[in-house]
């Protein structure tokens, strides 16, 4: 059975979700010509969410790069996959795609043999897939939207909470009262954004997402912790739950 989150409640949109995604990841994959690269820390994300790669000079994927540039402006594919940075059994919250074509940052200046230097993607398709679906999201709406507040300070915040404050977690899936299935054999922090913090509770199979609406937004970390505690004096605030 699934709850149906209402579209009444506050939340992040399709292109929040991209931007913070993108915000906070170290890591993505970029698929050329059918090939598929995995690159760590060569990404930057700019003003409207332009996104700028560094590839490592003097690799396979600098010389392919390098290769297709001499031909024109090649079609890319990247790839992110969002991770929960606690030990939850499905640890994949999100997957995000971005398709474009691939120029060089500095208009002119052709990189070299073997380092294509510094590239901007310029957006075409941009494709969210969650546990609830997957959304389009236009490169207009990416481009206008900002990460959450607290995207960049998120893992900290749930790894503080699960290794630090189990007793409150416990406390929290309280509020969910009788709506929560019976059977609940660990409950761990899942997410957290300016609207709410969410927990995943497992089963001896499956699991039940519950989100707990903020009595209000939080700007920053700071605010976010005050929220947490404010839900388990203000438990009227609103929450809803759903299992999957």
């Amino acid at each position: 059975m699934r709850v149906a989150p209402s579209p009444a409640l506050p939340q992040q949109t399709a292109a929040e979700q991209v931007r913070s995604v993108l915000a906070r990841a170290v890591s993505l994959s970029l698929t050329l010509d059918g090939e598929t690269y995995d690159l760590l820390g060569a990404h930057a994300v700019g003003a409207r969410g332009r996104i700028t790669l560094h590839p490592p000079a003097d690799t396979p994927l600098a010389d392919h790069l390098a290769g297709r540039l001499a031909l024109g402006t090649p079609d890319v594919r990247l790839d992110l996959t969002d991770i929960a940075p606690t030990a939850l059994r499905d640890r994949v919250r999100a997957r995000v795609e971005l398709t474009g074509r691939l120029v060089p940052a500095a208009p002119g200046t052709p990189g070299l043999a073997g380092d294509p230097g510094p590239l901007r993607l310029d957006l075409a398709r941009v494709v969210l897939r969650t546990g609830t679906g997957t959304t389009e999201v236009a490169p207009g709406a990416y481009a206008l939207a900002s990460p959450d507040p607290l995207a960049l300070e998120e893992a900290a915040l749930l790894s503080h909470l699960a290794d630090a404050h189990a007793d409150l977690v416990g406390d929290l899936v309280v509020l969910a009262g009788s709506r929560l299935p019976h059977g609940v054999v660990r409950t761990l922090p899942l997410a957290m954004d300016r609207h709410a913090v969410s927990l995943r509770c497992e089963y001896g199979e499956g699991h039940c997402d519950l989100r707990l609406l903020f009595p209000g937004p939080a700007r920053d970390a700071a605010e976010a912790g005050d929220m947490v505690r404010r839900l388990l004096t203000a438990p009227r605030c609103g929450h809803h739950h759903d299992h999957s």
